[in-house]
């Protein structure tokens, strides 16, 4: 016999539970919980089971529909669509993002400024400034545009300086469109965060900066070498001046060759013939989560 089934001096006998049963089903009906029910039966001088175990009987009621639904707070706000881009070639899609750099001074912090292109990872603009201003940012926005040109959309997160009316007006006149991420949402926004991440990670990063002189040189060196000398393994080991120029595709060709030959000399080190990686052709923000969305 299997234990829930065996008879116990102190199991509730079938009579008390069916009348426990009837007593939480009529309750629910009238929209009141285990508790009010069970409290209401006391008052009233019957107590048939503890209070547990009118909660246990009531988890094995068959029919459940007439148990009180707990009310949910329902926002009002209109979800904000998930943003997906996808760059099929550099100069389509800017991220941007800002990003503290520690000062000597405790609760204050210079900001550093990145736009960076998903498709090429390269730093198209920068800056570092004492606070987020969004007529600082629509500045640098002007500086890379002129470089580059103008990519067809540009991408942020939710902040004051990132939805400001005098940075969507800068954009806007040069044909672009602004998404921005999605409230709790921390993967939106995933090229500009891995440019940071690089950043203060790199075995240099002092940490804290003496001043804004001290922190302007340190990234003017930083994104020189982030742009032009970084083997980004994100883009196969080139540099992101490489991809953004196409320079790496004779790179590749190289590369090609080299690995070629050197299986040819030693095929026994491999299962089969090696094929050199190249930069995605396609590159996105979320494409991929909408396609199994």
């Amino acid at each position: 016999m299997h234990q829930r089934d065996r008879r116990y001096p102190n199991r509730i006998d079938s009579t008390d539970r069916v009348q426990v049963e009837a007593l939480i089903t009529t309750g629910w009906r009238a929209g009141n919980s285990v508790d009010h029910t069970f409290a209401t039966a006391w008052d009233n001088g019957s107590m048939m089971a503890s209070r547990r175990s009118w909660w246990r009987i009531a988890a094995a009621v068959l029919d459940q529909r007439s148990r009180p639904k707990t009310p949910t707070k329902k926002s009002t706000r209109t979800p904000r669509r998930m943003p997906v881009h996808t760059a099929t070639a550099p100069g389509r899609v800017w991220s941007w993002d800002i990003t503290d750099l520690h000062s000597p001074w405790r609760g204050a912090s210079f900001k550093a400024y990145s736009i960076i292109d998903i498709h090429s990872r390269l730093i198209a603009g920068w800056r570092v400034e004492e606070r987020e201003s969004d007529h600082l940012a629509a500045e640098m926005f002007e500086k890379a545009i002129q470089r580059y040109g103008a990519p067809s959309f540009v991408h942020a997160d939710s902040g004051p300086a990132m939805r400001s009316n005098t940075l969507e007006t800068c954009l806007t006149a040069h044909g672009i469109e602004l998404t921005h991420n999605r409230p709790y949402v921390s993967n939106d926004n995933p090229f500009s965060e891995s440019e940071f991440r690089t950043m203060k990670y790199r075995p240099n990063y002092p940490g804290i900066f003496s001043g804004i002189d001290a922190a302007r040189g340190h990234l003017t060196d930083y994104v020189h070498w982030y742009n032009t000398d970084h083997k980004h393994s994100g883009i196969a080991l080139f540099s992101p001046a490489d991809v953004h120029s196409g320079k790496w595709r004779q790179m590749w060709t190289d590369r090609d060759r080299a690995q070629q030959a050197y299986y040819d000399r030693h095929p026994e080190r491999f299962r089969a013939r090696p094929h050199t990686p190249r930069p995605a052709s396609s590159v996105g923000i979320n494409d991929n989560r909408l396609q199994t969305a």
